[in-house]
């Protein structure tokens, strides 16, 4: 073996290796702002007046106050009993449950009222600001 045979192992080439990384570089900030885009698909509905929907009697009207209470026909609910509440006036307005939220309640608030709806087996949940 001469030297000259010897020498040329002592480098590595590591030209192919960087145009690997590039090109796996350009690949990931194609594909990134394309991970990004999670959301909700919601079928938002026309403008409907709430006066319109509140006429609908069918429906258990839930107001969420501003700070974060609950009232059903005016008179006020604990977390506690919402649940059952909601499930004994759904014997009677079967239609579902209106959330009234004002301006100012906590989305948790309207988030906790809506799983107590699904579990006193609500399937239509409607919401609004009032």
């Amino acid at each position: 073996m001469s030297s000259r045979d010897r020498n040329t192992f002592n480098e590595i080439n590591i030209t192919p290796l960087t145009d690997i990384f590039l090109v796996l570089l350009i690949i990931m900030m194609v594909i990134a702002p394309l991970l990004d885009q999670q959301g909700l698909n919601l079928a938002v509905p026309n403008n409907v007046e709430v006066q319109d929907v509140k006429q609908d009697n069918k429906l258990i009207s839930v107001t969420v106050s501003d700070d974060d209470r609950y009232f059903i026909d005016e008179s006020e609910v604990a977390v506690t009993q919402l649940e059952n509440v909601i499930k004994q006036k759904s014997k009677t307005l079967p239609e579902g449950v209106l959330i009234l939220a004002q301006p100012e309640a906590s989305h948790g608030a309207v988030v906790k009222l809506m799983d107590k709806a699904r579990d006193a087996g609500v399937t239509n949940i409607s919401i609004s600001e009032s």
